[in-house]
């Protein structure tokens, strides 16, 4: 072979061997990274597998908002860890031990459960004993027992100063019992002292009754058969006078009888039955009356006057055609409206008006009995008399309990009512039913005694509804308030 050939064939057998080298060394290489990130990528995967179990792709995302801002030096999972300890150590109180979250949640959750309960308890809300209730907030607990403390301390202060005012209320009884044990001691050293006095007084009149016991029950003996004289004396005069007495009635009654015969007996209502003014204006649109009664006369404003026709006079039941109330009084004069009034008879010029307790020139005197049905609803009122008093004291009248020369009008309701007298039974099973049978019978026999004395003196005597026709009240008595 020719040099030149030679040379030739020896540089291309170089570069193919350079070539094989290289491609060798690019495989091998190839090889090597292929296997290298094949193991980088699996290393990848169970990286991002870890990775998912401690934080999902968006709570990665936002973990700088869920952690907030990472403690120098430390991860956002050290910074977390961190946060666990201050807060299960704001819980316990002691120091954090090792382990993981859930052995210190737990431990947190074991030392609060039982605290937490005792204040759902203390504080009476409801699933205190209920596993399933709903968690209550431990700010919320924490809240309620400080409020509760509070009060709690307010009504201890409280105590104490009631305590207080009780131990000064306590020093003071002390005090005035002390001083009261003195001066009980002092008397009872008096006492002795009187009684040992006493003692030997008695002991002298003693000797001195002993030795004068038969001359002293021989004087009495002497008195007693003088006083039994006397007594039998008395009863012979008593006896005489009485049939005196009863003599002089049967004369006294004989003798009404013929004076009777010859002039009636006078009337004792015809003072009830003078009129106390007469009607003299009439406006009958504006309803109002004008009558000869002023302050001259104590007219006062409210007093009501019954109005009587001009020629019938006042009836002996003191009916009257209407019914006035005086509000405007002049001296001569009064101006009242008119509160009740006939349409057939209606009041006139001149008609007469008057009222049974009102009186221009003395002070009438009233006795009140009985029970009295003030509302018409059927039951009597227990104040009933005293109401009608009250009445008769504003229009200047006077009340009083017995009758007497100085009554002028006697108030009698219906008779108390006596209710059976309460057996052992009765008393045992009510107490008070024995108080309130003698109330019943005293009532009754008051009633019984004033209609006595009434009728014995000739003292005009009035039903309530009579009463209220001689007043000119009974249109005012039906309204609320009227007593």
């Amino acid at each position: 072979m020719p040099p030149g050939k030679r040379r030739q064939s020896n540089a291309m057998l170089y570069t193919l061997m350079t070539f094989v080298g290289l491609f060798i060394i690019a495989t091998t290489a190839a090889v090597v990274y292929y296997v290298k990130a094949e193991e980088l990528r699996t290393r990848a995967d169970e990286a991002e597998r870890e990775l998912s179990t401690v934080a999902s792709s968006s709570e990665i995302s936002r973990m700088g908002d869920i952690v907030g801002e990472r403690s120098g030096g430390q991860t956002n999972l050290g910074t977390m860890v961190e946060h666990l300890d201050r807060v299960v150590g704001l819980a316990t109180g002691t120091p954090v031990p090792p382990g993981n979250a859930e052995v210190k949640a737990s431990s947190v959750a074991r030392a609060a459960s039982a605290l937490l309960d005792k204040a759902r308890s203390y504080l009476s809300l409801p699933g205190a004993s209920d596993p399933n209730a709903p968690p209550v907030a431990l700010t919320t607990l924490v809240s309620g027992l400080l409020d509760k403390l509070q009060n709690t301390l307010k009504e201890k202060q409280a105590v104490q100063n009631q305590l207080k005012a009780l131990q000064t209320k306590f020093t003071d009884a002390t005090q005035i019992w002390q001083e009261t044990e003195e001066g009980l001691t002092a008397k009872v050293a008096e006492y002795r002292t009187l009684v040992e006095q006493t003692k030997a007084d008695y002991n002298d009149l003693r000797v001195l009754v002993t030795q004068r016991s038969d001359d002293r029950v021989a004087s009495l003996l002497n008195q007693l058969e003088e006083e039994r004289a006397q007594t039998r004396q008395l009863n012979q005069e008593m006896a005489k006078t009485q049939d005196q007495l009863h003599l002089a009635q049967q004369r006294l009654g004989d003798a009404l009888t013929q004076v009777n015969k010859i002039q009636p007996p006078p009337d004792h209502e015809a003072e009830a039955q003078e009129p106390d003014g007469r009607i003299l204006l009439v406006d009958d649109i504006e309803r109002l009356v004008t009558i000869n009664l002023g302050s001259d006369d104590k007219v006062y404003r409210g007093l009501t006057f019954s109005v009587y026709d001009n020629l019938g006079g006042i009836p002996r039941d003191g009916k009257p055609k209407g019914e006035i109330e005086i509000f405007a009084i002049d001296r001569k004069v009064s101006t009242a409206r008119i509160l009740s009034s006939q349409e057939r008879n209606p009041i006139s010029t001149n008609d007469l008006v008057a009222n049974l307790i009102w009186n221009s020139d003395k002070v009438n005197h009233f006795v009140i009995a009985g029970d009295f049905d003030l509302n018409s609803d059927g039951t009597p009122e227990y104040d009933a008399d005293a109401s009608i008093a009250s009445l008769i004291g504003k229009w200047g009248g006077v009340t009083d309990n017995t009758v007497t020369a100085q009554t002028d009008f006697v108030i009698l309701g219906t008779k108390p009512r006596l209710p059976p007298e309460p057996t052992f039974e009765d008393l045992a099973a009510n107490p008070m039913a024995r108080e309130r049978y003698d109330s019943a019978k005293q009532r009754q026999e008051r009633y019984e005694e004033i209609r006595q004395q009434a009728q014995a003196l000739y003292i005009p005597v009035f039903a309530y509804q009579r009463f209220l026709y001689f007043t000119g009240y009974e249109t005012a008595a039906g309204k609320p308030g009227a007593f």
